[in-house]
């Protein structure tokens, strides 16, 4: 590639740490809260997944954009990052299935991106003082403008963003004559896990994020889904209503990230928004149930309280994170109902957690015996 000498950029903390790098070649400024992931691959689905919507997201490999991108390899219909920070940024690409570069990509969807970024100071930053709202810019001269721009940015407490997110207008996947339907409640929702409930013979109605349980329930569905999504939960208290009303209908629900903590408000348990979060595709869980450990892929910043789970007398805890002993997953005593914090349909990650497709499946052919 040809040598061509390329624009500074910032990145701007809350806290008023500056970190410096350059821009990719698309100018502008972007705001959101500052994570980090620490995948090694998968980065183009990482940048789909509706989970980040209106993060700022630092890549901890070294090399992005190296495979290129693949217009198959999407968790949504486009990026859904606010902006990315990144080492080392590959103009090039070497893929034989790849459709394109990651730049032109980028440039598509108007992403800021900057690289040359010590990304290895900025997460060991990030960890010790936790996710912050943060603007990337090309703007280096305007860092008092850049400041004031800054401290009008929401912090992800208390904001609601599955609206940003969800369908507009409820729509269906896989066929139709499957002997079971499912109608899930898109908070955010990530293609891979459409997928693997329709390879599993189900049919889907796909709802948006602030439909009523009536809706729902029209559908005549034999199991419901609520799905990951971005955003602080405890605002979603239509989705909270209408995991309570599926609760007390007696059919089966499952429930992944957001939708988790969705049920878990539901039942009258407390999220609390994390030091850090946890991101990336090789978090350590322990299943309860079985004593088996899985490899997860993980995508979020908020946590259901432990103390109110383990005190609740109608939930039982059923996976834990094993980093810091977090709640990865509950279930219902009396209810065919459960949930778990990560990402069993990966995309990017392992595959440990597919069972748990498998799992809620089983579900509803249990319940639809006993109602015969």
């Amino acid at each position: 590639m040809k040598y061509q000498t390329r624009k500074r950029a910032l990145v701007l903390l809350a806290d008023g740490t500056i970190f410096y790098g350059k821009s990719v070649g698309i100018e502008g400024t972007s705001t959101g809260e500052i994570c980090f992931n620490t995948g090694m691959t998968g980065y183009q689905e990482i940048f789909t997944d509706p989970s980040y919507f209106g993060q700022i997201m630092v890549t901890a490999n070294a090399h992005i954009g190296n495979y290129g991108i693949n217009d198959n390899e999407v968790e949504s219909d486009g990026i859904k990052i606010s902006g990315l920070i990144c080492r080392n940024f590959s103009f090039t690409h070497s893929r034989v299935d790849s459709n394109g570069n990651l730049k032109d990509w980028f440039e598509k969807h108007n992403i800021v991106a900057i690289s040359d970024v010590d990304t290895r100071a900025l997460v060991a930053y990030i960890r010790d003082n936790g996710a912050m709202n943060a603007i990337i810019s090309t703007e280096i001269g305007n860092i008092e403008g850049l400041k004031k721009q800054l401290a009008n940015v929401p912090t992800m407490e208390g904001l609601e963003l599955a609206s940003k997110v969800s369908t507009k207008k409820a729509y269906y996947i896989g066929d139709e004559n499957a002997p079971i339907k499912i109608a899930a409640l898109d908070i955010g929702i990530k293609k891979n896990i459409l997928r693997n409930l329709k390879t599993r013979g189900a049919y889907i109605k796909v709802f948006p994020y602030n439909s009523k349980f009536a809706e729902l329930a029209a559908f005549n569905p034999d199991g419901y889904f609520i799905s990951n999504g971005p955003g602080d939960p405890e605002p979603l208290t239509d989705a909270q209503e209408v995991a309570k009303e599926i609760i007390n209908s007696n059919v089966p629900l499952f429930g992944i990230c957001l939708g988790h903590q969705v049920i878990a408000l539901a039942n009258g348990i407390s999220t609390y928004k994390m030091h850090n979060g946890h991101r990336g595709i090789n978090h350590p869980v322990k299943n309860l149930l079985t004593g088996k450990g899985e490899i997860t892929s993980q995508n979020h910043g908020f946590a259901i309280n432990k103390e109110e789970t383990e005190n609740h007398k109608d939930i039982e805890i059923t996976h834990v994170h094993l980093n810091d002993h977090t709640v990865a997953g509950i279930r219902l005593k009396n209810k065919s109902v459960f949930s778990v914090q990560y990402h069993p349909e990966a995309s990017p990650g392992p595959h440990d957690s597919e069972y748990l497709f498998d799992q809620f499946i089983e579900n509803i052919k249990e319940a639809k015996k006993s109602r015969l």
